[in-house]
């Protein structure tokens, strides 16, 4: 891998792992739904240029459902999640629990393929989840200051599912999108969310006092996150194995706690260190099978 690659795989984290951080600044002045709607509208927008503009073939008729399917998994649930657990939950831990999806991508495989765990798997898994909850329970008594401790689980609870969804879509994709080019998939799929979300977002609160800020953060979300970060990450597996672009995940948790710590949000000793458990679950895991973070052919996480 050259210096061009490694730089570009630096780039890119460094965009996944500024999302969570977006996230948090876009939810103070939008509602969730409309958090997912907007970003996933741009992402398409921008995509759908790209794909029309290089001519490349439609999907198929037949996959069409499944698309929708990974729209709503990939896209919809997890950028809504993430919207709505952030109100509670600081981005550094949004970020780090996102690195869970890798391992519900891993373990739902291993369930629909009934295969068995070797010690690696089970290692990896034990001391991701572990660092995770190490992180978790690090920032508990420092949030619950402003925060009820019902609230904030439940805003942990949010930002696992929608982990926990990136891994169900991941799944799918892989059984039921074979043929379909990875950007026709990102296009159709945010653009499948943003129809998911559209009448949800219509029919809850709307934005009131949008703050520049606000517009600013899920403009960048949108285009840059949704969009280029997409087509890079694309690029990138053109020119570099999966097993090195998997270098992605182990980053982006390390993000999202810098991006953080310049917000000024609380990071403790034990977070870092929760961070450095779960990304040695992570390549632990790896060395036996590779994955590209929580999408293979979607995307790794951002969130």
């Amino acid at each position: 891998m050259n210096g061009r690659s490694i730089a570009q795989i630096f780039f890119l984290s460094a965009i996944w792992g500024a999302s969570f951080l977006l996230i948090r600044i876009a939810g103070e002045s939008f509602p969730p739904f409309w958090v997912a709607l907007l970003r996933s509208s741009l992402g398409a927008l921008l995509l759908w240029s790209v794909f029309l503009g290089t001519r490349q073939q439609i999907p198929q008729r037949s996959k069409v459902p499944w698309l929708l399917v990974v729209g709503l998994f990939n896209n919809a649930i997890p950028f809504t999640c993430f919207a709505w657990g952030e109100r509670v939950v600081p981005s550094n831990i949004a970020a780090v629990l996102n690195a869970t999806t890798p391992i519900f991508t891993l373990l739902i495989g291993m369930m629909i393929e009934r295969r068995r765990a070797g010690w690696r798997v089970v290692a990896g898994v034990l001391l991701g989840f572990s660092g995770v909850l190490l992180v978790v329970l690090n920032n508990v008594s420092a949030t619950s200051l402003h925060v009820a401790h019902t609230t904030f689980y439940g805003g942990i609870i949010l930002i696992t599912t929608g982990a926990l969804g990136y891994a169900v879509a991941t799944v799918i994709a892989k059984a039921k999108l074979q043929g379909v080019t990875p950007i026709g998939i990102a296009a159709s799929q945010l653009a499948s969310a943003s129809l998911i979300v559209l009448p949800l977002a219509l029919l809850g609160p709307h934005p009131a006092a949008v703050r520049t800020s606000a517009w600013m953060a899920v403009i960048v979300l949108g285009l840059l996150g949704s969009g280029v970060a997409y087509l890079l990450f694309f690029h990138i597996l053109r020119t570099v194995s999966a097993t090195r672009t998997v270098a992605v995940t182990y980053l982006l948790p390390v993000w999202g706690v810098l991006w953080g710590a310049v917000a000024h949000e609380p990071v403790g000793a034990l977070t870092y260190i929760g961070v450095a458990v779960v990304i040695t679950g992570l390549a632990v895991m790896n060395l036996r099978r590779s994955t590209v973070g929580g999408n293979t052919v979607l995307a790794p996480r951002q969130t």
